[in-house]
């Protein structure tokens, strides 16, 4: 027995030199937190699938709408009402406009996120001390996916990689986020924007 003890102290000790691996956030956590994040904003960087990089301030109000403003000229996203509007910085011509059902930004402002539902969840892994879990709608994969990067104590968003149904790839790297604010109403009105811009 003195034996067997004496040669698994060196094991024993070399396990304890190394740090514990980082666990998964649980998927039902991820789901939590999602549904508890009301209204946010935060400064973020914008990597483009063409390799530009934008940088601007996002403000979310779940469910359904979200707002990027565009640093260094009047480039908009607004999301509500079911539609995403894009607006050009550089003109004055209408919005670019789509059902925001059709983009995978939708899955993050859904009013009810469940990641445990079948189909949805197509990766879910640790990666630096971070959470990768990448989520598509299940009824319509070919909407592209979303890989989002969450960290732990406490569960936080930190970045999001959107996949279009093109293939495109645009990050979102997400400065410290504020919670719990009141914006106004018009924030995330699509028709007010269109006025204000004539």
């Amino acid at each position: 027995m003195k034996l067997k003890t004496l040669a698994l102290a060196p094991v024993l000790c070399l396990a304890m030199a190394f740090p514990a691996l980082a666990e998964k956030i649980p998927l039902n956590e991820i789901s939590r937190y999602l549904n508890g994040l009301k209204t946010a904003t935060a400064d973020f960087t914008q990597v483009n699938a063409d390799g530009s990089i934008s940088t601007g301030v996002l403000y979310i109000h779940r469910p359904n709408r979200v707002r990027f403003e565009y640093k260094g000229d009047r480039t908009l996203v607004l999301a509500s009402a079911g539609q995403v509007a894009v607006f050009d910085g550089k003109t004055r011509s209408a919005p670019q406009q789509y059902p925001l059902s059709k983009t995978p930004l939708s899955l993050i402002l859904a009013p009810n996120i469940d990641l445990g539902q079948a189909r949805m969840v197509t990766g879910y892994a640790e990666k630096k001390n971070t959470t990768v879990v990448t989520a598509q709608d299940p009824q319509h994969p070919e909407y592209g996916n979303i890989q989002m990067v969450f960290t732990a104590n406490p569960t936080q968003l930190r970045q999001w990689v959107v996949t279009d149904d093109a293939g495109r790839r645009t990050t979102v790297i997400l400065g410290d986020m504020r919670t719990g604010l009141s914006f106004k109403p018009s924030t995330f009105v699509i028709e007010n924007e269109i006025a204000r811009r004539r």
